[in-house]
């Protein structure tokens, strides 16, 4: 699991930064791309990059704002010309659905995939094999939404020596006896799958968070998280204009990731008033309350380890 971060500004572009735009590249996991957010510039971003827009599984929307979705029709129509076939699933507040279908109508787009949209609600988005995805409401004014990844736990390695201690061979038998909670052996044993293999290996988990006033009752939610990106639209000074706007300051998103007790915070959607030196005082701010704190930047990557 990966982050990638195409656009990492505010409200419009700057010569620094590009609007809202995050990809998760999980290709070893599931051998799919997730998108959070689709601002302007996003396809040409992507250019000066290796993702794949066919390997798009699903994009999610955190609110309607325009420096997150304008580039989102672009992108979509430009997949179908790039090889992409498989289906996407597109997840947003409400109006999402509408502001996709007309931007495609109006423009004689035809798509050569199946295209889904998910209009949310706070809670729970989906859940397969992998992955639990849930919505958290945020403050933004407009309807926003933050998006919690929970990776599920996998199984421990196989231990060939336990296998080779009760005269099992290495062969396809190893991959069987991992696949299946007890294996039975032509001799009548049974091999319980618990008792050679390893302890789990522990799901990630992240969290994505659209637009937002700060909001300290997210901590509990947030509770132990591997990675928090979090907007940090202001410096800590400008709390007033902060509320104001329903954004944070870099403060505010420090503080909460203390008090949540995650591993990681990323700060993003940096406004263009701070450039240069400024973004380094930004982050000392802010690593004066969590000191494990980075800000994002436009392609930086940041892999998200299995630290437990």
């Amino acid at each position: 699991m990966e982050l990638f971060f195409l656009g990492t500004g505010s409200g419009v572009p700057s010569k620094e930064r590009n609007v809202s735009s995050l990809v998760l590249r999980m290709l070893e996991e599931r051998g799919t791309t997730w998108v959070f957010d689709c601002g302007e510039g996003t396809q040409q971003q992507i250019l000066n990059t290796t993702i794949r827009p066919r390997r798009i599984e699903a994009i999610f929307i955190t609110h309607l704002h325009g420096d997150h979705i304008y580039g989102l029709p672009g992108l979509l129509s430009s997949r179908s010309f790039q090889g992409g076939e498989s289906p996407v699933t597109v997840y947003g507040p409400r109006g999402l659905k509408e502001y996709i279908d007309i931007s495609l109508r109006l423009s004689g787009t035809h798509l050569r995939y199946p295209l889904y949209v998910e209009e949310v609600e706070e809670g729970l988005l989906f859940e397969d094999k992998q992955f639990i995805v849930e919505a958290v409401r945020l403050e933004h004014g407009l309807e926003s939404f933050g998006y919690l990844l929970k990776e599920k736990d996998q199984l421990g390695e196989l231990l060939p020596s336990k296998l080779q201690e009760l005269g099992i061979q290495p062969g396809p038998l190893y991959q069987q006896i991992k696949s299946r909670p007890e294996t039975e052996l032509e001799d009548g044993r049974i091999i319980q799958r618990n008792d050679v293999t390893g302890p789990p290996k522990k799901g990630r988990k992240v969290a994505i968070l659209g637009d937002t006033r700060c909001l300290p009752e997210l901590a509990g939610t947030l509770k132990d998280f591997d990675v928090l990106v979090h907007e940090a639209t202001f410096a800590g000074d400008q709390e007033e204009m902060a509320f104001n706007y329903f954004h944070s300051t870099v403060k505010q998103a420090a503080s909460l990731a203390k008090e949540a007790g995650v591993r990681e915070l990323i700060l993003n959607h940096i406004s263009s008033r701070y450039q240069g030196k400024a973004v380094q005082q930004l982050l000392d701010e802010a690593r004066e309350i969590f000191p494990n704190t980075t800000i994002s930047k436009d392609f930086y990557q940041h892999y998200i380890s299995r630290n437990h």
